[in-house]
């Protein structure tokens, strides 16, 4: 029985390839998109005013899923260099803290959501008319925090032993049975009472809780009983630390993203409807290039963990260059499908001639800034991976706001160049990121980091 609990099975097989982990995360982030458009599409349906209930809350949701990351994040980075160096004691200890410390984190925030959602959205200045129907919304997916929490960090694991194709089909059952959910709920069916934006909420939790059971089902199937509150005792404080020193500046590099966006999105408010009808269609569309590039990385970094755990170093830098060079010619070569085609595929959503005029300029724009940001995902996470963790962030903090957020400003308002002027902006950010992580990688600063010795 001792055996079983502090050993991982290790099955021999081949190293898959960068691309063969790559297109099950791209599924998975793509049915996050959608799926979360098709929730707003079919309340919408029956209750205009819920469109924006839900809107305004999936705001507050989105932050949230940027907390549980924390672990997420560096329990994928830690699992991975554990198995490289096959320390499998250590790979059982970090699966039972990060799955303890995120559960915690799930309940504290659900409860959160429960108590603080009206003074949350009276700061926001929700409108009276959806107020309490986004505060309802926000209460039942409160409610059902800690499966999503614990969804994600099952999620990680499998991620961490390269086991992507697992967790999408749990993602595609889990999606499936949302949507499946809204239609009965939303509007009622088979005799139900229509539930509105409720029911949107209920159908979420209840797709949450089925991914928690299968997902954890399909790990004890995988790995065996490797969870064990034995591993607690005593406390492993160090690997809490472990996860905190990673996961805490990994996940704030993507807070302090999302809120320089917030505050680009603000300058955009100052202009007409229609500059901010386009800056809407245009990150629509960048959004397929943005979730490859995230899709990538994120194998990447997978990938990259295992063998700086095995100490493998040359076959990091091998591995690292192929997926820039992979990442950056296939979202340039989506870019320029995108600069070719942007006035007949916008054209599907409007014909506003300003704003197709405005989008065919901003996608100009757009191709030096997606070969940017395939740079910067994939040097990102690959330094995150090595342990490098404090530079990114700090690359990060300064030249998002400094070049993106207020040389977006300058640009676009005392200059007068509108939302091109934000898009330039946005584009010198993403560029000057990309050639400070090359210098950083070329400088071979990461080489000598040792994160599991921290």
């Amino acid at each position: 029985m001792e055996r079983t609990l502090t050993k991982t099975p290790v099955v021999a097989r081949r190293e898959p390839g960068i691309l063969s982990l790559t297109w099950p995360i791209f599924i998975e982030l793509l049915l996050q998109m959608l799926v979360g458009n098709a929730d707003q599409a079919m309340v919408g349906q029956f209750d205009p005013n819920g469109v924006g209930a839900i809107g305004n809350a999936n705001q507050i949701t989105s932050l949230v899923l940027l907390v549980f990351s924390v672990i997420c994040t560096a329990s994928t980075i830690l699992v991975s260099q554990y198995l490289g160096a096959e320390d499998h004691k250590r790979v059982n200890e970090t699966y039972t803290v990060s799955l303890l410390v995120n559960g915690c984190f799930g309940l504290l925030i659900g409860g959160l959501l429960i108590a603080f959602c009206g003074p949350i959205f009276t700061l926001m200045q929700v409108p009276a008319e959806i107020l309490d129907r986004a505060c309802l919304y926000l209460r039942i997916i409160g409610g059902g925090m800690v499966f999503q929490s614990v969804y994600l960090t099952f999620t990680a694991f499998f991620r961490s032993n390269q086991m992507m194709k697992e967790s999408m089909i749990v993602a595609v059952v889990m999606n499936l049975l949302n949507i499946g959910g809204n239609a009965v709920l939303i509007g009622g069916a088979f005799g139900l009472p229509a539930m509105g934006v409720a029911g949107a909420a209920l159908s979420s939790d209840i797709s949450r809780v089925v991914g928690v059971v299968l997902i954890a089902v399909l790990f004890r199937r995988r790995f065996g009983p490797v969870l064990s509150l034995k591993l607690l005792r005593p406390f492993p404080a160090d690997q809490l630390k472990r996860l905190l020193r990673i996961g805490i500046p990994a996940g704030g590099e993507s807070i302090s993203y999302n809120l320089s966006q917030v505050c680009i999105q603000s300058i955009c408010n100052l202009f007409a409807i229609f500059v901010i009808n386009t800056r809407v269609y245009a990150n629509m569309f960048a959004t397929v290039t943005y979730m490859f590039g995230s899709a990538i990385s994120q194998a990447a970094q997978v990938m990259v963990a295992r063998l700086m755990g095995a100490e493998r170093i040359d076959d990091v830098d091998r591995l690292v260059k192929r997926t820039l060079l992979a990442s950056l010619a296939i979202s340039g070569l989506m870019s320029v499908v995108l600069l070719v085609f942007c006035r007949p595929l916008l054209g599907l959503f409007t014909q506003d001639t300003q704003v197709l005029d405005l989008f065919q300029l901003i996608m100009v724009v757009e191709i030096p800034l997606e070969l940017g940001r395939a740079v910067n995902m994939t040097m990102c996470r690959a330094l995150q991976a090595c342990g490098d963790i404090r530079f990114p962030i700090t690359i990060c903090i300064f030249s998002a706001w400094l070049t993106a957020a207020l040389g977006g400003f300058i640009l676009a308002v005392p200059m007068g160049m509108g939302l091109v002027g934000l898009w330039i902006a946005m584009a010198c950010d993403e560029c000057l990121r990309a050639l400070l992580f090359l210098w950083r990688w070329h400088s071979r600063a990461w080489c000598r980091k040792h994160l599991l010795s921290l």
